[in-house]
């Protein structure tokens, strides 16, 4: 009995995806795996990215199992989902983000941290949750100079973005002299540092890195140095909302282990394609 071939999903010309041709639409929608199909334990996780809710993903994550949360929540999650939809009240948004980073605590080892990127709309209410649920280590400020981070200038201009650090408990990981390193590194001929600060006014998000190619990444030394201080390899990373796959490139690129959610298909296919290659670099 001969097998049947297979024949690729699309052979004549269509209009694709930005920055997925054809060929990859053909190898990468026959590998998406869906949230509603996933299973995990403690001595089964699985790497990768999922199409799906975060906040439903998340539940399928096993308690104390990541090591390392690193998550810039959307502002308008219904949006995303549905166009037809409108955005959600403060309050819907408040209990959204509730629930959600409850869930985040629970996945979290007890050594575990969380890394939640926002403006500073928000700023203020994320601080207010992740107290419930964590310890408050330190807020990050950096130089966030991206459109969509600015107000018309009828008023202040908006330079920063901060940066929540918060662990589950207050015995966690924290690699103080790799991360003081790379900074005194940075700095020509100024003092030394004993340690770093929350002030990094090094890393500017005109400053891209190579892997910064998709709207939503953050600048790669950011993620990098947050990667190099609150994790090993072969750590778990999560990134409930993953977009393009920003994070999960430098997490691979690190040697971390990944899972990421993202419930747009066109762009959990270019995260797929972008981790995938950053895979096969290293073969």
């Amino acid at each position: 009995m001969s097998l049947e071939k297979k024949e690729p999903l699309f052979t004549g010309p269509m209009e694709t995806v930005s920055g997925l041709s054809i060929n990859d639409l053909n190898k990468y929608l026959p590998a998406i795996q869906k949230v509603d199909d996933l299973y995990m334990s403690t001595d089964q996780m699985k790497d990768g990215v999922f199409l799906g809710l975060g906040s439903d993903g998340l539940k399928k994550i096993p308690d104390n199992s990541i090591d390392l949360i690193i998550v810039e929540p959307p502002e308008s999650p219904l949006q995303s989902l549905d166009k037809s939809r409108k955005r959600m009240t403060i309050n819907e948004y408040h209990d959204w983000n509730n629930k959600w980073l409850k869930d985040s605590a629970r996945a979290l080892k007890p050594t575990g941290a969380i890394y939640l990127i926002c403006g500073w709309k928000f700023s203020g209410m994320y601080q207010s949750i992740l107290s419930n649920y964590f310890q408050i280590q330190t807020r990050i400020t950096w130089r966030n100079t991206s459109p969509k981070s600015q107000t018309k200038p009828l008023t202040w201009i908006n330079r920063t973005s901060d940066i929540w650090f918060a662990t589950k408990s207050n015995e966690f990981m924290f690699n103080q002299e790799a991360v003081t390193d790379e900074t005194n590194n940075l700095k020509s001929g100024g003092p030394t540092e004993l340690g770093v600060t929350n002030l990094w006014s090094d890393i500017m998000d005109i400053q891209v890195g190579a892997t910064v190619k998709m709207e939503g990444d953050k600048p790669e030394q950011l993620i990098q140095r947050i990667l190099t201080a609150s994790s090993f390899k072969l750590n778990w990373i999560l990134d409930p909302f993953t977009r393009s796959g920003g994070i999960g490139v430098i997490a691979k690129k690190m040697g971390r282990r990944f899972i990421g959610f993202e419930s747009d298909q066109d762009r959990l296919l270019m995260a797929m394609k972008r981790i995938d290659s950053e895979l096969n670099e290293f073969i």
